[in-house]
């Protein structure tokens, strides 16, 4: 123990005896115990007993990262404020990217709907109802066309919120960017492609575990050999936290995904340096402020020793990067406009935690898809933290911090003893099988509905502070209820105009090459939505090849 922490000790033991002891006797605490929201244990007062050596904290840009992957951060550039948008068809959700862009959106994000994500076309009977509902519906490309009309994907990133269909949407995107005359090495953004967690937390799946890994490693694979700057996967920690993990699981659990992916392409035969820099992740911003900067930190620190094992010697491939968006499982259809305050305290956190991009959520998302007019308000919260508050003018601010240093590292310590679990089950994909990580997350998150349920944890306007009943005056987003018949009218037009021997051809091909554990069906499939084949003509194929999965009891 250092000297300052010798007396610090010493005069922590004095002040309990005396001021402390004091005044305990005349005003005792509201509680016994005191702890995060993952049910870390929190001392009444840090001082430098509780200190970190400088070289686990270090300095921006230099491993192991923990105070941000860039040496200067927001003084080069704000994070990428990133309002996430999708309904309708592509024209509708067309318009409101262009309404963001205006309003200084410096980045774009797509929500799909349902039967986009489970790789259903809109005219198949199990998309009736579905179609545009959710987000926007993509077919063919020429859904995409419309989808990004007038918008240079050369000069804003653009982020797709889809995972086992993501390599046709990819695939789609190259395919536009070609047709555009775009140099692919100058498209920037990101599939989420983070299958696993669906397996665990999202349910959104169409193959088996393995299968889906594979083509998870297709597309990593030919995004590190096709385009320089852009993310091939976005690992996320965000729906495993709406399922219900608390945030050292939420972060753990997407870090034991991480490493399976590393191990998935590393295993093809592709050096960790040639990919590594170009994954990302995607996390969530919850109510305990100081819990979750200390997540993010803890989370570059993390990753910077998994790759640095991995064998990684580049520092890009040891820098965390990471999306952000707030918790829309905290807002709340009571008292909507708490949900302004609950956001905009949420995104402070990811700012003072070092996210790259940010998603703010809409006070109206407990009711349906944000208006324009909530959408404004999420992205002024932004630009007001980014231009008023003065916080992104130094790097990493609350670093230092006894209590913010030792909750960084407490969680760090938590998130290695699952990896270590995870590992002695035979690593992630396994234990999917098994529903460890499945069970984990329920129990997680009926512990908490319990304790909301019983008033332990307070929702303001939920449970405490409440409202008598009443109906709330705010302003709903309406979807266009002839979306499906106009989208479905498109695809068959599609089907119809486009040479059908030659889509023909082409699913056979890539049935042979899905086949092919060797092959990667990215070419292929750039090519069949060249062709317009659709979406769920492409799926259907390959259900033939790996069949599809089917979720096994948890308990």
């Amino acid at each position: 123990m250092s000297d300052e922490s010798e007396r610090a000790r010493a005069l922590r033991l004095e002040w309990e005896e005396k001021e402390l002891r004091e005044f305990l006797q005349r005003q005792p605490e509201s509680r016994d115990r005191y702890e995060t929201a993952s049910g870390l244990p929190l001392k009444r007062v840090y001082t430098p007993e509780d200190a970190v050596p400088f070289e686990e904290i270090g300095l921006p840009g230099r491993y192991p990262f923990t105070r941000g992957p860039y040496p200067t951060m927001y003084r080069g550039r704000n994070w990428t404020m990133r309002q996430i948008a999708g309904f309708g068809t592509g024209e509708d959700t067309n318009r409101r990217f262009r309404y963001l862009i205006e309003q200084g959106q410096t980045g774009l994000s797509v929500d799909f709907d349902m039967p986009t994500l489970m790789g259903y076309d809109s005219d198949d009977p199990l998309s009736q109802g579905e179609v545009g509902r959710e987000g926007v519906a993509i077919d063919s490309i020429d859904d995409l066309r419309a989808l990004f009309d007038g918008i240079d994907l050369e000069r804003i990133s653009v982020s797709m919120t889809i995972n086992p269909t993501a390599w046709i949407l990819l695939a789609m995107y190259v395919a536009l960017a070609k047709e555009r005359g775009f140099d692919l090495n100058k498209l920037s953004g990101t599939v989420q492609a983070d299958i696993l967690k669906e397996y665990q937390a999202q349910k959104e799946w169409i193959f088996p575990i393995r299968p889906s890994m594979r083509i998870v490693r297709d597309l990593i694979v030919y995004s590190a050999r096709n385009l320089a700057r852009y993310n091939p996967i976005n690992i996320s920690g965000y729906h495993i936290s709406e399922a219900g993990a608390n945030a050292v699981q939420e972060l753990a659990f997407t870090l034991c995904n991480a490493v399976a992916y590393l191990q998935e392409v590393t295993q093809a035969g592709v050096p960790v340096d040639d990919f590594a820099p170009r994954l990302a992740f995607y996390f969530i911003a919850q109510n305990d402020f100081f819990e979750e900067v200390a997540k993010f930190r803890a989370a570059r620190r993390c990753w910077a020793k998994i790759a640095r094992r991995f064998g990684a010697k580049k520092p890009e491939s040891m820098r965390l990067r990471f999306h952000c968006q707030t918790a829309a499982a905290t807002l709340t259809k009571p008292q909507p406009m708490n949900n302004v305050v609950r956001t905009a305290l949420q995104a402070l956190s990811a700012v003072l935690g070092g996210c790259q991009s940010l998603h703010t959520n809409g006070l109206d998302e407990a009711y349906a898809i944000p208006s324009e007019t909530a959408m404004k308000v999420a992205l002024r919260t932004q630009q007001i933290i980014a231009d008023e508050t003065r916080v992104a003018q130094v790097v990493d601010p609350l670093s230092g911090s006894w209590f913010v240093e030792s909750l960084t590292k407490r969680i760090e310590d938590e998130v290695s003893r699952i990896l270590d679990k995870v590992e002695t089950m035979g690593g992630t994909v396994r234990a999917v099988e098994q529903g460890w990580f499945q069970r984990e997350i329920a129990e997680t998150a009926y512990r908490t509905m319990r304790r909301k349920a019983a008033g332990e944890l307070t929702v303001v306007g939920v449970n405490k502070y409440v409202d008598p009943p009443r109906q709330e005056q705010i302003e709903i987003h309406k979807i266009d209820p002839r979306v499906e018949e106009r989208q479905i009218a498109r695809t068959r037009s599609v089907r119809k105009d486009r040479d059908g021997a030659k889509v023909a051809a082409l699913l056979d091909r890539l049935e042979r090459e899905g086949r092919d554990p060797a092959a990667n069906l990215m070419p292929a499939t750039i090519e069949l939505v060249q062709a317009r084949a659709t979406m769920g003509e492409i799926v259907a194929r390959l259900k033939g090849v790996f069949g599809t999965y089917v979720e096994t009891p948890m308990f």
